[in-house]
């Protein structure tokens, strides 16, 4: 069996695989949603026949099973596509993290943002900004540093004049580059966070105990 190399020819050959990988995913993601059509049938039936409770709370983590593989699978795909920005000349970077703490309610899951940040405004498309924000808030309350004050995620902005900075702490420590390792569902989305990131110009990066975005600034 021939070894693929960095060859201009290997190249190809690997991008037509990529290509063909995006639409293998695709197809079976759609499988994966007519698998959760015949479930979601199979839980109404069982609920009318009035079965066992036991039976019932099977169905219903089978169909959140089908939901979890096949929104994984569609972040595959969106991943192996390119990224196209719809951009907002002079749109402001708080807009769309105020956007994100107000999606993220409850005690549990707290999310704030620092009220001595400084506000920035950039050439960004506010649509794909507020995915990657929303997923980078995910994975840092998913990190967060516990104790017995269960403390919060905070968000920082800070600016130059040519770029914005915005971290997430308090984290744990983690034993990997969680923007760039595939890991399971949560590094898919991070993957697919720093691609739109960088796509604007900018970084995502894991720093101690903290999530680094870095964005360029227009004006």
């Amino acid at each position: 069996m021939k070894v693929l190399t960095s060859r201009t020819e290997d190249r190809e050959t690997l991008q037509d695989l990529g290509r063909a990988s995006i639409q293998i995913v695709h197809d079976l993601k759609n499988q994966l949603n007519g698998l959760k059509l015949y479930a979601t049938f199979l839980r109404r039936r069982l609920e009318k026949s009035e079965r066992p409770e036991d039976e019932q709370e099977t169905i219903v983590k089978l169909i959140a099973g089908l939901d979890r593989a096949a929104s994984d699978l569609a972040t595959i795909v969106e991943y192996g596509r390119e990224i196209e920005l719809k951009k907002q000349t002079g749109f402001e970077v708080q807009k769309v993290l105020r956007t994100v703490c107000s999606s993220f309610d409850g005690p549990e899951t707290q999310l704030v943002m620092d009220p001595s940040s400084a506000s920035v405004q950039g050439d960004f498309d506010p649509l794909k900004l507020t995915d990657a924000f929303k997923w980078i808030s995910t994975a840092a309350l998913k990190n967060r540093l516990t104790d017995k004050e269960e403390r919060p995620i905070t968000i920082t902005v800070s600016a130059t004049d040519d770029a914005a900075t915005i971290e997430w702490s308090v984290l744990k420590k983690l034993d990997h580059d969680p923007f760039h390792s595939f890991v399971g569902s949560e590094e898919i989305r991070l993957a697919l966070a720093a691609k739109i990131i960088e796509a604007h110009g900018g970084s995502a990066t894991l720093a101690d105990d903290r999530f680094v975005v870095q964005l360029p600034l227009s004006g």
